[in-house]
């Protein structure tokens, strides 16, 4: 597995110095994940953990992003819109428990695949072709995906629909999918 020092245009999202942590766990499906995939296919690491403070942050710049681009929302269009893209704190988001993981697939030369879009693409920005199964992207992004995508299903993640490159393990959205009475993981501040 690769990890990338940061997605172009991506940076209110990313804490430098955290957001390679992740739970035991969560690193344990990867590893088996990248077992998974074919030789010359590797998974290429985006972001893990992200603090509290930054999923506020991240959380709030977005909101207002939409709410310029959009002056007649109202504020629940506005939540309701901003919250398929970035979770809302208060919620106990799955990047702040270091359970969520961000993450493409690459070739051994260091090529990224075509997925449909790039690693978080906006709802807005790529017309929907973030979500998983969008049905306007290229036969080639769709193997793609679906090769990501059986590797981690079978290594023990879920993924957030709305978003190709989120998956995650222990989370509430994990406990949610797969029936688990509880999460495993909660947010926490990592030092």
């Amino acid at each position: 597995m690769e990890t990338r020092a940061r997605v172009e245009g991506d940076e209110q999202f990313r804490d430098p110095a955290a957001f390679a942590h992740l739970r035991e766990g969560v690193l344990a499906r990867l590893v088996k994940a990248q077992e998974l995939l074919p030789d010359g296919v590797r998974l290429l690491f985006v972001e893990g953990y992200r603090p509290p403070a930054l999923q506020r942050s991240s959380f709030e710049q977005y909101s207002d992003a939409l709410r310029a681009d959009h002056p007649g929302w109202s504020a629940e269009q506005v939540r309701e819109a901003a919250s398929r893209y970035v979770s809302p704190p208060e919620i106990a988001p799955p990047h702040s428990a270091g359970a969520a993981v961000d993450l493409t697939l690459m070739s051994a030369d260091g090529q990224e695949l075509d997925m449909g879009t790039r690693v978080n693409a906006g709802p807005e920005e790529s017309d929907g072709a973030c979500y998983t199964n969008a049905p306007r992207i290229a036969p080639r992004a769709r193997d793609n995906r679906r090769l990501l995508g059986d590797a981690l299903t079978v290594a023990g993640l879920v993924n957030y629909p709305t978003e190709w490159w989120h998956w995650s393990y222990g989370d509430r959205y994990w406990a949610l999918a797969t029936g688990a009475e509880h999460a495993l993981y909660g947010a926490r501040e990592w030092s």
